[in-house]
């Protein structure tokens, strides 16, 4: 992983001395909270519901064990024990004190870690395939890109004050695993014909109030030229984006008015003047970032095949989980490892000191020292040997983490909803976890097949539902909780944007409401293995609206 030069350590800690000061004078009475507020935001701390809450950036999804023991540290010290774990493969503190928070930035730049520009109307965190460097139907690991954009985006002085937040994911799979489409810019890395290394690039996807899949403007950018482009795009968007109105802020509005074509035009004409300029990335600079993300000397461990069949043999839920948790590396004898944050039951996202430090202890012993952050809300080792693969299972039993459910209907990503955040119209939390409550036998969940359900607490759709295949959302109407279901979403490779199927559900109906989709799921899918998805691709709304409203659907 990339480490900190003595600039970065310079830079996080001047920052860190700064905001110390700032915080002092907010404590003092000498600013008011409404002159703080942009000072704080550029920093991370928002103002919920209860308390102040700190989101720290965790770049490209990407730890260290020694970063996350000091995630538990945080945890203990200055929270309640836990920490929340993002879409934004960030992780949020919902409980510090704002007299403690310069001393949690210190505590973080101590081992590479800060809270800058996870907030504010400037380039968010730079995300990625949770699997990259790892997975087996990768061209190139994409972490290295990722990072050449946060160093040049990091208090960007062109960029600090956008028309509203900006979003950049990158991928370098055949599968999308980091949700491109739905991103201000997307990045998808490839080789051209000549086998040379590039991007295709895409602009205006977001969710939210407006939810829109983004255009590609440009099907294979040569990889020098990274900079120049997205520079190219971020200045014809501060130029042209709105500022008059925030819910059409975002730069997929801008794409949407001017059209795409249109909208590539002028970034093409901005960046004839810009790529011949300091901004192409010199080859040695891309080859430099590249080696810190050099895969692990990986050894042969050929015995992994036996031990495997073997520990399949001696234990049935090993198996389960084997098969629900863990996928194809790149190197036969390894696999990449998910450790599902969502047990039954459980807040999804949460983790406690305990298990933080128990999981750091297993990437040190078993992943050579790495833990990637999924946007789904989990973690991941992405490199453990086979061989080790039940060691690593039973230490995950003891630490409550080896809930066998990825991909599954309880694999749920929910936003923290009205328990924490000021913005949201309904709870999200309780509302997953009756969810996962009611469909917690493990046959059932795998009788059902691979079902992405995703729940926000309000439009600003934090909780991806837009893309979910199934779509809770929480609005507030007559002062009462309300939620409804959209059905039909993707945020991969082939993205879509879930339909509204109907009226909204009480918070006592939502759970028989998607019990009763699923239901139907399986009644009308072509066999055993046709996806919900490709099942409501197939299908259509009618039946899930039949059966969910009855006489309702057919009046309307």
């Amino acid at each position: 992983m990339y480490r900190y030069d003595e600039f970065d350590q310079d830079f996080v800690n001047a920052r860190v001395a700064e905001f110390s000061d700032q915080v002092d004078r907010r404590l003092a009475g000498e600013i008011t909270e409404e002159q703080f507020r942009p000072l704080r935001l550029m920093n991370g701390v928002y103002l919920q519901l209860h308390a102040y809450m700190l989101r720290i950036a965790i770049p490209y999804g990407t730890l260290h064990p020694r970063q996350l023991r000091m995630l538990a540290h945080i945890a203990r010290k200055y929270d309640k024990g836990y920490g929340h774990f993002t879409t934004r493969q960030n992780i949020q503190f919902n409980w510090p004190a704002l007299s403690d928070v310069p001393a949690i930035l210190a505590d973080l730049a101590s081992v590479e870690m800060h809270a800058i520009q996870t907030s504010g109307n400037c380039i968010r965190n730079v995300t990625a395939d949770h699997f990259a460097g790892a997975a087996a139907d990768e061209v190139a690991d994409p972490r290295p890109y990722a990072e050449i954009l946060r160093q040049w985006s990091s208090v960007h002085p062109e960029f600090s004050y956008l028309p509203r937040k900006f979003k950049i994911a990158v991928t370098g799979a055949e599968r999308d695993r980091a949700a491109i489409q739905v991103h201000d810019i997307g990045l998808h890395l490839k080789k051209n014909a000549a086998d040379e290394l590039g991007f295709a690039v895409y602009v205006g996807g977001g969710q939210g109030r407006t939810p829109m899949i983004a255009k590609k403007i440009r099907d294979f950018l040569p990889e020098n030229e990274l900079l120049s482009y997205c520079t190219a795009i971020l200045r014809v968007y501060n130029l042209y984006g709105r500022r008059d109105n925030k819910y059409k802020a975002r730069i997929k509005i801008l794409v949407h008015e001017t059209g795409a074509e249109e909208f590539a035009r002028q970034v093409e004409a901005e960046w004839e003047a810009l790529k011949d300029t300091e901004l192409k990335l010199p080859e040695a600079d891309i080859r430099a970032i590249e080696a810190y993300f050099a895969p692990p000397k990986l050894v042969a461990r050929p015995e992994g095949d036996e031990a495997v069949r073997l520990a399949r043999l001696d234990s049935r839920s090993f198996g389960e989980w084997l098969d629900q948790n863990v996928v194809t590396h790149r190197h036969p004898d390894y696999a990449a490892v998910t450790i599902s944050l969502k047990g039954i039951g459980e807040a999804p996202g949460d983790v406690s000191d305990s298990q933080m430090e128990a999981v750091a202890e297993l990437a040190e012993k078993y992943g050579f020292d790495e833990i990637r952050v999924t946007h789904e809300q989990n973690l991941v080792l992405p490199h453990v040997a086979r061989a080790d693969l039940r060691a690593v299972y039973d230490a995950l039993v003891e630490m409550d983490l080896a809930t066998a459910n990825s991909g599954l209907i309880t694999d749920i990503i929910a936003c923290p909803g009205l328990d924490y955040c000021a913005l949201a119209n309904a709870r999200s939390i309780p509302v997953a976890q009756e969810i996962s409550r009611r469909f917690a036998s493990l046959e059932r969940q795998r009788e059902i097949g691979e079902l992405k359900l995703k729940i926000s607490g309000c439009i600003n759709a934090c909780g991806h539902h837009h893309v979910g295949h199934i779509g809770i959302l929480g609005v507030e109407k007559k002062g009462a909780e309300l939620y409804q279901v959209t059905l039909g979403g993707s945020g991969d490779e082939n993205t879509s944007v879930g339909e509204i199927i109907g009226r909204g559900f009480g918070p006592e109906e939502i759970t028989d409401a998607i019990e009763t989709v699923v239901e139907t799921y399986l009644r009308i899918r072509a066999d055993r293995s046709e996806k919900f998805l490709d099942a409501y691709r197939r299908v259509g709304a009618a039946p899930f609206k039949e059966a969910l409203y009855g006489s309702e659907a057919k009046a309307a």
